[in-house]
């Protein structure tokens, strides 16, 4: 059973590069990643597409909420490297660190097309938009 559920655009070229990272670094299923597009998010009442699509939303097995870099910070954790995200959290920058992240979801398209050269997938094809 997985120790958090992470819920993500799978449209956004660089979330989705974010949860092959994830992926690749999860060796014993600690993380159950969830593409709010697909029907698998469909089944589930924990979390909204519209909230999903608004930030990175995870739960814990416990029900605990975590989002934006609080949910990126506990996946890495989980999977040893809490190093990547730790300096986000601390104190003074993590209110910084959490203002950037809401602005960096509200351009997630613009900027990966900036920084990837293409701004969103769907059925395994990107394109801008």
């Amino acid at each position: 059973m997985s120790e958090l559920v992470l819920y993500y655009d799978g449209k956004c070229p660089l979330c989705s590069k974010e949860m092959g990272h994830l992926r690749k670094h999860d060796k014993s299923g600690k993380l159950l990643l969830i593409d709010v597009h697909s029907e698998r998010f469909q089944s589930q009442n924990s979390v909204t597409k519209e909230e999903a699509m608004l930030i990175l939303h995870a739960i814990d097995h416990q029900g605990t909420l975590y989002l934006g870099l609080d949910a990126a910070h506990k996946a890495w954790s989980l999977l040893g490297k809490r190093w990547l995200y730790g300096p986000l959290r601390l104190p003074l920058i993590k209110p910084i660190a959490d203002r950037l992240y809401v602005w960096f979801a509200k351009n997630r398209y613009p900027l990966s097309a900036r920084l990837l050269g293409k701004a969103s997938c769907d059925s395994g094809r990107c394109y801008k938009r």
